[in-house]
Parts: structure tokens; C-alpha cells; sequence
């Protein structure tokens, strides 16, 4: 499949799904921030990798696994707003994206003055 093409698709679906998961958090999660991250498609587009951020949670897991249950009916969400630009739409697979965590355990180690492993 041509590059660009998978890139529009790619960014289209991120788009969208961050659309439908503002709606799905103020619904179910008041007061959670979900962020479309980066969305992966598989060259044959059979398969989306959707990361997703959330922010302020303690337990991720658990708000993954509800989104994961969720699946189908934020598929079909997601083949709404697309209105028919893809003959068929591809699983969807959500991973929490651990890059703000990774960013806030760093910032708290700069600030404690804490020293690099590397001398």
C-alpha cells in the first residue's frame, strides 16, 4: 500500500478516535484525559495499533481492560465517522502509552538530584 495513503489513513483514524474517546471519558471516565497518542496500521490494514495516554489515573490497567471490552462498539463508532473510506475497517488493538510516566518519573529524579547511573 502506498506510504501516504497509510499515513492519511493513520492519521485519520487517530483523529477520529480521539473524538470518540473525549466522548467515552466524559461519559464513563469524568474528569480522565484520553489522548490519542499514535495510531500503527498494518500495511495491509487489518490490524491498528492504537496508543493511548491517560492522565490522571492511577490504575491504567484496569480503564484499559473496560476500553478493550468496549472494543465493538468503538469500532463501530469509528466506521461512522470514517463514512465508508475503507472498505473494511481493521481490528483494533489499544496499549497505554507510558511516554508522560516515563517523562514525570524523570523530572522527579532531576529534581531530587539524582545521579546518572553513567559517570
Amino acid at each position: 500500500m502506498d506510504s501516504n495513503r497509510l499515513q492519511r489513513v493513520e492519521s485519520q483514524i487517530q483523529k477520529d478516535m480521539a473524538e470518540i474517546f473525549r466522548e467515552f471519558a466524559q461519559n464513563k471516565f469524568p474528569g480522565v484525559l484520553f489522548t490519542v497518542s499514535s495510531v500503527r496500521i498494518s500495511a495491509d490494514l487489518s490490524i491498528a495499533r492504537i496508543n493511548i495516554s491517560l492522565f490522571p489515573v492511577k490504575d491504567k490497567k484496569e480503564i484499559l481492560d473496560y476500553v478493550s471490552s468496549e472494543k465493538a462498539s468503538i469500532k463501530n463508532q469509528l466506521v461512522r465517522k470514517m463514512k465508508g473510506s475503507l472498505r473494511k475497517m481493521p481490528e483494533l488493538y489499544f496499549y497505554i502509552d507510558e511516554a508522560l510516566d516515563r517523562e514525570a518519573e524523570i523530572d522527579r529524579i532531576l529534581k531530587n538530584g539524582g545521579e546518572s547511573p553513567i559517570k
